[in-house]
């Protein structure tokens, strides 16, 4: 894509993972090499991500503001009616909306759009750094299934995550009861839980967020297909989210620069033959593996502690693996070589 030298700049700069005491002294250190390592080789915000690629799309039509309210089937592709009242014709309609995709949920037939909680609840936010932060990302567990994480970034503040299991779905309320019951669930936690309570409290990109992997039986119907985690959200538990929509986004335009035909569905089909394979394996999470990230009892705990002590175990290595599983397959999808597509549109026509 061209985009490798910008993304590299915008890396957070994390150097590696650490599970860390009640005190903040360091319990374990996670492998930071090859694909067992928690610290990707490239870790990019996902703001930073958006703006690298809006950059460099080429001149086509952004609209804002407006949401897919209809769309219609006929023979020369497909009339999407928006929200602000326009109608768009277009060959094809691409849905990435991401694993709450209302246009998906209303446009696919319901029975075939599987939904797996997988009980964790997240609040994340931006919060400001300190001088005992570092360029590892540390994280720390403490009972009840609750765990906090404080990443570095690349613009000179702290990312932080509490995320605990078994969760609650926090979606639909209002922040200032959202974050009240955060706080509740992690009253009696100790090392940076009260810090980071305390600095969401003025988050301005403050985020809830229930973990529900995503998987559609079929990504493509007439004109509309979809891509990324609207079609198949593996969540951090799978990992690896931003590659495989990058890698979708990819096969979805290869294969549909490889066809030549007026009609998209063998070029959907030979998306979907590429990809789904790979999103199934990398969504596939055990119900052991959320236990033994968020464990819940003292023994569960100090089981993991002795599981972070000796790093090298096979449960470690396999909950690492997961959070970057992607990774694991770089050289092993393969894709055409994709010829140069007219800038946004395809047999020229608009997408």
């Amino acid at each position: 894509m061209g985009l490798l030298d910008a993304m590299r700049a915008a890396n957070t700069t994390e150097t590696g993972t650490v599970v860390v005491n009640t005190d903040g002294t360091v319990r374990a250190t996670l492998p930071s090499d090859g694909p067992e390592g928690a610290t990707a080789e490239l870790e990019v915000l996902r703001g930073d991500l958006a703006k690298i690629i809006l950059e460099a799309v080429p001149d086509v039509t952004m609209t804002y503001g407006e949401t897919v309210v209809d769309v219609d089937h006929h023979d020369g592709g497909v009339t999407v009616g928006t929200s602000a009242g326009r109608h768009l014709d277009a060959d094809l309609l691409v849905v990435a909306e991401g694993a709450r995709s209302k246009t998906r949920d209303r446009l696919f037939p319901t029975d075939s759009i599987h939904r797996r909680d997988l009980d964790i609840t997240m609040a994340v936010g931006t919060i400001p750094r300190t001088a005992s932060d570092d360029q590892t990302w540390r994280w720390y567990n403490a009972v009840g299934g609750r765990s906090v994480h404080l990443r570095p970034d690349n613009h000179g503040t702290t990312r932080a995550i509490l995320a605990y299991a078994p969760g609650e779905d926090l979606l639909g309320i209002d922040r200032t009861e959202a974050l009240a019951r955060v706080r509740e669930r992690y009253a009696d936690v100790g090392w940076a839980a009260p810090r980071v309570l305390a600095a969401f409290e003025q988050a301005d990109d403050l985020y809830f967020d229930q973990l529900t992997q995503i998987r559609v039986d079929r990504w493509h119907q007439g004109g509309i297909v979809l891509v990324g985690d609207a079609a198949w959200c593996v969540t951090l538990m799978g990992g690896g989210g931003a590659s495989l929509a990058l890698i979708g986004g990819y096969a979805l335009a290869a294969a549909l620069s490889d066809d030549d035909s007026t009609d998209p569905t063998r070029a959907l089909d030979a998306y979907e033959q590429r990809m789904r394979p790979l999103a199934d394996r990398v969504g596939r999470t055990p119900k052991a593996l959320v236990r033994f990230a968020y464990p819940r009892t003292r023994l569960g705990l100090a089981a993991r502690g002795i599981a972070d002590r000796l790093v090298t175990a096979t449960i470690l290595r396999t909950l690492v693996q997961r959070l970057h599983a992607a990774k694991e397959d770089d050289g092993q999808l393969t894709l055409p070589a994709m010829t140069t597509l007219s800038g946004g549109t395809t047999n020229g026509r608009p997408v």
